[in-house]
């Protein structure tokens, strides 16, 4: 089996890349990353992608069909990940997360790949009050990141048949420590306020709704759809990843850091306007077609692994949300040295063109 990770290099890769190099030791994993965050390593113990056959540094809007050609699976990571970026500008997201996503795809198709799969995300149910949704309830995106997600997820479904089958995987929001950790991520973000402050301040009233999965379960998933059948699911599958155990309330999963870290204050703002980001999610389609790759992370488990994750690098830094740890921050600073243009290409290298 040859598979072909794209976006390898962010928070998710490196786990995912473990995982798949110990339950497909035979096979060839080969990455594929422009390396925005390649330099954002967290207490590893070795570089991740030692566990890959080969590593490509590429953009992934500038893939071309003789990259694709010989792969069985391609697993699709790449997006700017983070609402604000998305904010600032809409274009750029909809150009990375979605044109070239589906680009991706397409080229994949001609290339002879045999499974197609798509991080996509469970923000594309936005706003929604009355119950869990499944994957046929209305969709509300609220960010030009959910909207990427759905615009892409549409345009896969006509490229899926017989020989080409696309699993559009809807992730809970993701959290649990990582070789290359994100500390923009809710719960990251509650325990690493608890440990150098002693203090979880929420922004919210903490009542919206997160349906949250650890990355080594979204590890478990992906392995899963690389290999999925059409007997399960069909040609084309969009499917919420994740675990019915793990819808909460953002106040508690303040509460839940709070009771593995002694000693720290949890203050919410009961004052503060309605978040409109709140969803609850029902994972039962993922349960049935995929027994044997469920989330096995408790809440507990995952705030327990950040902690030892954080306290054995040393990580002391009160102002965490200004540090390489927060994506938009390094994005920021390398359009900032010049490093990246606005539209986010190296600039001090050639067309950037992924062999």
């Amino acid at each position: 089996m040859r598979i072909l990770i794209v976006g390898n290099m962010g928070y998710v890769g490196p786990g995912l890349v473990r995982h798949l190099r110990e339950s497909h030791p035979e096979a060839e994993l080969v990455g594929l990353d422009a390396a925005f965050f390649a330099h954002c390593l967290t207490n590893a113990q070795r570089i991740p992608e030692a566990g890959l056959d080969r590593q490509v540094f590429g953009d992934v809007r500038d893939v071309q069909p003789s990259s694709l050609v010989g792969f069985d699976s391609v697993v699709n990571l790449a997006a700017i990940s983070n609402d604000v970026m998305g904010k600032m500008d809409e274009d750029l997201t909809l150009e990375i997360n979605f044109r070239a996503g589906v680009r991706l795809a397409k080229l994949a198709k001609e290339g002879g790949v045999r499974r197609f799969v798509f991080a996509s995300s469970c923000s594309v149910y936005g706003f929604a009050e009355d119950g869990a949704k499944t994957e046929t309830a209305a969709l509300n995106p609220l960010t030009a990141y959910a909207r990427s997600k759905i615009e892409t997820e549409n345009a896969l479904q006509p490229l899926a048949d017989d020989n080409f089958g696309v699993t559009c995987l809807r992730f809970a929001t993701a959290c649990g420590m990582s070789d290359r950790l994100r500390l923009d991520l809710v719960l990251n973000d509650f325990v690493a306020g608890a440990l150098t402050s002693k203090k979880i301040t929420v922004l919210s009233d903490g009542s919206p709704w997160r349906p949250l999965i650890h990355v080594h379960d979204m590890a478990r998933a992906i392995d899963w759809a690389i290999a999925r059948p059409s007997s399960e699911g069909g040609d084309y599958l969009v499917v919420n990843a994740g675990s019915d155990s793990w819808n909460y309330q953002v106040k508690d999963l303040a509460e839940a850091v709070a009771r593995e870290i002694p000693g720290v204050e949890v203050s919410i703002n009961r004052d503060a306007p309605p978040d409109k980001r709140s969803y609850r999610v029902d994972f039962g389609l993922f349960r049935s077609l995929a027994p044997r790759h469920q989330p096995r992370v408790d809440l507990g488990t995952a705030v327990r692994g950040l902690v030892e994750g954080l306290r054995q690098m040393g990580f002391n830094d009160p102002n965490y949300r200004q540090c390489s740890l927060i994506r938009l921050q390094v994005l920021a600073g390398l359009r900032e040295s010049g490093d990246l243009s606005r539209d986010l290409r190296w600039s001090n290298v050639g067309s950037g063109t992924a062999a």
